[in-house]
């Protein structure tokens, strides 16, 4: 699909959709538990039915209905048939699945899609050998695991994936031995570990985390707590109140908890940093309005989802804004640093890429043109909030690719004003 985003500033509000990485966690949580559960969830994504995918051919029964979904718990008999397990292009649902069929001792042949054969695998790959799986070299299409997994020692770099140490902490529960997960290097967007941690604890799963290691008593059984409320997404969320952080009328983002584990509710403070203003409204709504944003330093090690639309806001501020600690994008569903560096730098950016993130050199406005969306949904996303301040209208190549978390993306963004043609299907 193609489309034109005009030069239009937004303002207004809109309803933050349902947390991707909340609903995937939930989606598990409630397939592995003890009966049904209630999954309030307003909206789906290609990633979120990805999961719901996967776990319905592993035996659980996944009911869509207005709201949200029920679930009905995965049968544990094995038959001795191979599960395909449809994970598309989601990361996270390949990840959590794979030690998950290793827990439950399935056959399972996961199908990828898009850059999945190529994302990182190891080490949670050669862990999964050593406690008692037989999985496909790395890479393959399809990737088939088998063999029941067994409990004792792990040991992950914490600097590859939050995904890993997240299948592994959904898996070892069910195991009838205890286990430990230890973790060396940086701990790395580890507020994603913390939302499965959370999640566990709501379905009733003890696991204890002290000096780096995670002790999992094994033989555990999830209960539903039956009910779970998916909360507003902070990921998506932060390319309104970054439109409304580099516009001239301010954006009010509802359905949010202020208090959220998501690690990135940290955009509140950056867009501060920026120079924007942030006013919270109560617990669960925020508005952001613009002010003389300024160039600063981010870390991102905690936060890679929001660089794209950081990189957007920087671009619009005065000086240099340095990104740092991003390397880890380079694998995503494109190469993040040299896709946003791509489609800033072709609507008249100036941004170079550095060895683990970007410079961006900030200037008052951008001036236009065409993007390609890389096949990925924060760039397709990033390029149509950047239109809102360039000169002239911005063509956006693929984007379709927002269906993959936000398929209602462009609708929401007329309803804040903006102005989208659809120039081909």
């Amino acid at each position: 699909m193609e489309v034109a985003i005009l030069p239009v500033p937004l303002r207004g509000a809109v309803s933050a959709i349902p947390s991707k990485s909340q609903a995937h966690r939930a989606l598990i949580c409630a397939a592995l538990a003890d009966c049904p559960t209630r999954l309030e969830c307003g909206s789906i994504s290609k990633d979120i039915e990805a999961t719901a995918s996967c776990l319905s051919a592993l035996g659980a029964e996944i009911r869509r209905e207005q709201g949200g979904y029920t679930v009905y718990p995965l049968k544990q008999e094995e038959d001795g048939a191979v599960a395909s397990l449809p994970c598309g292009e989601s990361g996270s649902t390949f990840r959590f699945m794979l030690p998950i069929a290793g827990a439950l001792g399935r056959k399972a042949s996961f199908i990828l899609e898009g850059r999945m054969p190529e994302r990182p695998l190891s080490p949670l790959y050669e862990e999964l050998i050593r406690h008692g799986c037989t999985l496909s070299p790395q890479g393959s299409v399809p990737f088939c695991a088998e063999g029941k997994l067994t409990p004792g020692g792990f040991s992950l770099d914490a600097g590859v994936s939050s995904q890993f140490i997240s299948g592994l902490l959904f898996a070892l529960p069910l195991l009838r031995g205890n286990s430990e997960l230890r973790l060396s290097g940086r701990l790395e967007s580890f507020p994603y570990v913390e939302l499965t941690l959370a999640m566990l604890r709501t379905f009733g799963v003890h696991v204890a985390f002290e000096d780096r290691v995670f002790s999992i008593p094994g033989g555990q059984t999830y209960r539903s707590p039956g009910t779970v409320r998916v909360e507003g997404d902070w990921s998506n969320a932060a390319f309104w109140l970054s439109a409304g952080a580099i516009g001239s009328g301010g954006v009010t983002c509802t359905g949010l908890d202020l208090l959220s584990p998501q690690g990135d509710r940290a955009i509140l403070d950056i867009l501060q940093r920026f120079g924007a203003s942030v006013q919270r409204n109560g617990s669960a709504a925020v508005t952001v309005s613009g002010g003389r944003l300024r160039g600063i330093e981010v870390d991102a090690r905690d936060i890679p989802d929001l660089v794209p639309i950081l990189a957007v806001a920087a671009a619009a501020a005065e000086g240099t804004t340095a990104i740092r600690n991003a390397g880890r994008l380079r694998g995503k569903e494109s190469d993040r640093l040299a896709a946003v560096s791509d489609v800033l730098c072709g609507l008249g950016a100036d941004v170079r890429e550095i060895e683990d993130g970007l410079l961006i050199f900030g200037s008052a406005s951008l001036i236009g043109g065409r993007a390609s969306s890389w096949g990925d949904h924060r760039i397709a996303m990033a390029a149509a909030i950047a239109a809102t301040v360039c000169a002239e209208a911005v063509v956006i190549q693929g984007a379709e690719a927002v269906n993959k978390s936000y398929p209602g993306f462009f609708d929401d963004l007329r309803r804040l004003g903006g102005s989208v043609q659809v120039l081909k299907e």
